[in-house]
């Protein structure tokens, strides 16, 4: 892996860990135990801190320093968590997705990202105390001249650092490391050991031979020096004295080392790590009795004969990931190839049909069948479960209720539900809208829930399941509901319904949905100037779907959203209505009946219950077809309710692959796309949402006329 792919993998690794320290921020304030999830915080700063410093990053690395140090604080229970303090890391967590969606646009940050990052980091700094905020601004300066030059009485740390041999073919450079420890204070002086370096002409570009010791001067402790290198712990050998370390220690140390204790007090001299008193100690009498070469004889020699080869010490491979990274681009790549492999496939089947030869249309049919088990397999690829999409509304909520200043909790069912990938990132935006809706019109004041004996903190529910080849994603309060008398008489002042005509529930609630159609009486930041229920619904037609809505007064509210599963390919029926072929998608499909004529064409008795009929031909304003014989009803079923569509023929089932229509169709209704069939004509699938729409209120009413008239005669 080159340094560009790493960089991109640390990229997508960051923005999930950033998605999980959100979910377990907003999770703190609901549970009795939080331990767990400010582990799980401090873990998520503490790898994106890590892995940054790898790179070079020094911007992310100091600002989640901080973040770091203030998480340390509350898992060790020096500090108590609070909402303030959650609002804080929440801006914080904010901020360092600025800086690595900076990183990954290849820009610095915007002066207002940094302006920002250091209000915040002053803000948590203050959240400190004693040495932490101290480390903590040190970190935020990232400026390693800043601090002056040590002397002698101070002390500073002093680090011996040995990498395996297999180090850089483990995909690690030694050099981020010592550009990391930086962020720990200054390095006062660093001597390179390249004694391992051979000379007989045995050199592997591929192995590393390097070694440091450095001099570190900073408030810090071990753990967090030895956490500079948790990557290669088990890959290098590594030894740290602290600040006023004794003379046998330096000593201990210089006889560890496998170049010789002679050469080892060479280096700490010019590392200035020696205390005085180590000019006369026992160790560096032996040392002088060593030989210039660096031979190491009696007790070291041992020592370094029997310290672990860097290949032994490295630890076992990990096994191989079950997963894998694949651009979305490239599914979708994947998923249009296969659309033509099943455009392809029709047409085979068709030609082997028209030859009439068995041996041909046997191995057609093998085709086919293989070709529909790599389509599903294929659209399994894009399959997505919708809790990643549901779990960011958490921060939502937590947001608009402090906007608001309403107490308001979000309960998430069916987070396992999957659809594809495209509908998923489609649908966003409309629940977005639809939960900052219900939170703003939906969920009354605590006082004004006190009075209806309501509890003051209010409910949001967003869940989803599966239904018929669909998926319903539904949003619902348990507020007021909505105002049917008021939806009403605004819409009789704008002119959108007659004053004398009778509406349902459900009818008046759609108007809702009408363009700059409001009730609110004042304009918020939230709501109220009429903009955004018409583009949800608008948005919701354009995936194919349809949205209705439930309320009951002083109850709630829930908005529906049935929506397909996928947006490339389909089962689909083939039906013949005059001299053109539709598509009707599989799902909606109950039944398939023949049309028997006796005396009304505005309902069918389906076993004993009145089915309203909706006639294609009138509705696409065709004549009848070539075909001779009976017409035929497919019983299509629609939010909640049944309609049989006249059709002149069956054609039967058919793997539909959706092609969009083109601008100039974009106002034809009850169409929502087209496909090629095997013999190379277009056929247009039907919109069935728009057909009920537009076609089924009225059904209905001629059913129920003709129905009531059947009965009275």
């Amino acid at each position: 892996m080159n340094l560009d792919q790493a960089l991109q993998t640390f990229i997508g690794e960051s923005r999930e860990l950033l998605e999980e320290m959100e979910q377990s921020l907003l999770s703190l304030g609901a549970t009795t135990e939080p331990g767990e999830d400010i582990h799980a915080i401090f873990r998520a700063a503490h790898t994106i801190k890590g892995s940054a410093g790898l790179f070079g990053l020094d911007g992310v690395v100091a600002f989640t320093h901080i973040v770091e140090s203030l998480l340390d604080q509350l898992r060790s229970g020096e500090q108590a968590w609070s909402e303030d303090m959650a609002g804080l890391l929440l801006s914080a967590r904010d901020h360092i997705v600025a800086l690595i969606e900076a990183v990954a646009a290849g820009e610095e940050p915007s002066t207002p990202v940094l302006q920002q990052g250091a209000k915040l980091a002053t803000a948590l700094s203050a959240c400190m105390q004693g040495a932490v905020a101290e480390v903590a601004d040190q970190a935020l300066a990232a400026q390693a001249d800043a601090a002056s030059t040590p002397d002698a009485e101070d002390g500073h740390w002093h680090i011996s650092l040995r990498f395996h041999a297999d180090t850089l073919r483990h995909g690690m450079d030694p050099l981020s490391f010592l550009f990391y420890l930086r962020n720990l204070g200054q390095i006062v002086h660093v001597e390179t050991v390249a004694d391992a370096l051979p000379l007989d002409g045995s050199f592997d570009a591929e192995s590393c031979y390097l070694g440091f010791e450095i001099a570190l001067r900073g408030q810090t402790d071990h753990a967090a020096i030895e956490s500079v290198f948790e990557f290669v712990l088990d890959a290098c050998e590594l030894r740290i004295l602290a600040p006023g370390s004794t003379a046998e220690q330096f000593a201990a140390l210089a006889d560890a080392l496998p170049e010789g204790a002679a050469r080892a007090r060479q280096w700490l001299i010019a590392c200035a790590s020696l205390p005085a008193e180590a000019e006369t100690s026992p160790t560096d009498a032996r040392a002088d009795a060593l030989p210039a070469g660096g031979e190491v004889k009696g007790e070291v020699a041992a020592l370094a004969a029997s310290a672990p080869s860097p290949v032994q010490a490295l630890p076992p491979k990990p096994l191989e990931s079950r997963s894998v990274r694949v651009d979305a681009d490239r599914l979708d790549q994947l998923i249009d190839q296969i659309g033509e492999l099943i455009i392809a496939s029709a047409g085979t089947s068709l030609a082997a049909r028209q030859t009439r030869n068995p041996e041909l249309q046997e191995r057609s049919a093998t085709l086919a069948s293989l070709v529909q088990a790599v389509r599903e397999s294929a659209l399994q690829l894009r399959m997505v479960r919708i809790g990643a999409t549901f779990n960011r509304f958490q921060r939502v909520v937590h947001d608009t209720a402090r906007e608001l200043g309403k107490d308001i909790g979000l309960i998430i069912r069916g987070e396992d539900t999957e659809l594809d990938k495209t509908v998923v990132e489609k649908v966003a935006d409309p629940i977005t809208h639809l939960v900052r809706n219900a939170m703003d019109h939906g969920i009354e004041s605590a006082e004004v829930r006190r009075q209806r004996g309501k509890s003051e903190r209010g409910t949001i529910t967003l869940e989803a399941w599966h239904d018929s080849g669909a998926i319903v994603i539904r949003v619902a309060d348990d507020g007021g509901g909505l105002n049917r008398d008021k939806i009403l008489a605004k819409a009789v002042d704008r002119g959108l319904v007659d004053a004398h005509r009778q509406l349902s529930d459900s009818e008046i609630y759609e108007l809702i949905f009408e363009p700059g159609f409001s009730t609110a009486e004042q304009v918020s930041n939230l709501s109220g100037r009429g903009v955004g229920m018409d583009v949800v619904k608008r948005n919701i037609t354009a995936l194919r779907g349809s949205i209705s809505i439930d309320s009951t007064p002083g109850q709630g509210t829930a908005i529906s959203i049935r929506l397909p599963l996928t947006l490339a390919i389909i089962d689909g029926f083939l039906v013949e209505v005059g001299n053109a072929t539709f598509v009707i998608p599989m799902d909606v499909i109950d039944e398939c009946v023949e049309f028997s004529q006796v005396g009304h064409n505005d309902f069918a008795n389906l076993r004993g219950q009145v089915l309203p009929l909706i006639g294609m031909h009138q509705v696409f304003g065709l004549g009848t077809g070539a075909r001779s014989g009976r017409r035929n009803i497919v019983v299509i079923r629609h939010a909640g309710r049944s309609f049989g569509l006249v059709v002149d023929a069956l054609l039967g089932e058919f793997q539909t692959v959706i092609k969009p229509l083109a601008k100039l169709f974009a106002g034809v209704r009850c169409v929502s796309g087209s496909t090629v069939l095997g013999n190379g004509k277009v056929a247009l699938i039907v919109d069935v949402p728009a057909l009920v729409d537009q076609a089924g209120q009225a059904a209905l009413a001629r059913a129920s006329a003709a129905s009531a008239a059947v009965s009275a005669a």
